[in-house]
C-alpha cells in the first residue's frame, strides 16, 4: 500500500516542478538567516545534511519515479530467485484493476467521491511508468501485459485538467515509448 502513495506522491510532484525552486529559496533564506545571526526556530529548521539530501533528491525531473524504479530493480537484482515475470505481473495486474474499475459503469458508480476515481486514475498511471521502468521491454510493446490502448483511451475521455498532468506523464517519463518496439499508433494516441 505504501508504494500505491508514493506513485500517487510522484505525479503530484511531477505536477509541481518549482517545488526545487522553491526548497533553493528556503536554503538561501535560512543562511542569509544563519550569516545575520538572527534568532532560529531551530525546531523547524532543516540541518545542512538533510537540506543536501532533499536538494539531490528534487533534483531529479521525477525524483519519486527514480527512487521508486531504482528499488525495483534493485529488489529484482538482489532477489534472482524470484524472477522479474512476478514484479512485472504484479505491476500489470495493479495497472489493469484500476482500468477495469475505471472503465466498467458497475464500478464508476461506486466511485462516489471524484477524489477515489482521480487516485484509481494515478495509480494506474504510477503503475505504468513503473513498469515501463522496470520490465525490459516496457510497457508499450505487444508483448506487454497492460492493454495500453484501454488505458490512454480512458485517460482521454476524461476532462483536460484532470487527465493531461497524466497523460504528460506517460508521454516524457517512460522509457519505451519511442522505441522501435512501440506501434505507431500507441505513438499517435498520445501525441
Amino acid at each position: 500500500m505504501m508504494s500505491v502513495f508514493l506513485i500517487c506522491v510522484l505525479l503530484v510532484q511531477m505536477t509541481n516542478p518549482a517545488i526545487q525552486n522553491d526548497f533553493s529559496y528556503y536554503r538561501r533564506t535560512m543562511s542569509r538567516i544563519r550569516i545575520n545571526n538572527l534568532t532560529l526556530d531551530t525546531e523547524n529548521d532543516v540541518n545542512n545534511e538533510m537540506a543536501n539530501r532533499m536538494s539531490l533528491f528534487y533534483a531529479e525531473p521525477t525524483p519519486m519515479l527514480k527512487t521508486l524504479s531504482d528499488a525495483t530493480t534493485k529488489f529484482v537484482s538482489q532477489n534472482k530467485m524470484l524472477p522479474v515475470e512476478d514484479t512485472t505481473d504484479c505491476l500489470s495486474t495493479m495497472a489493469s484493476v484500476c482500468q477495469v474499475m475505471l472503465e466498467s459503469p458497475e464500478y464508476r458508480t461506486r466511485f462516489t467521491n471524484t477524489q477515489t476515481f482521480l487516485f484509481c486514475m494515478r495509480v494506474m498511471v504510477g503503475v505504468i511508468i513503473l513498469y515501463d521502468h522496470v520490465h525490459p521491454v516496457g510497457a508499450f510493446a505487444k508483448s506487454s501485459k497492460i492493454d495500453m490502448k484501454g488505458c490512454i483511451k480512458i485517460l482521454k475521455e476524461q476532462p483536460p485538467a484532470s487527465a493531461e498532468g497524466l497523460l504528460n506523464a506517460l508521454r516524457y517519463t517512460t522509457r519505451h515509448l519511442n522505441d522501435d518496439t512501440t506501434s505507431k499508433q500507441l505513438r499517435s494516441m498520445l501525441q
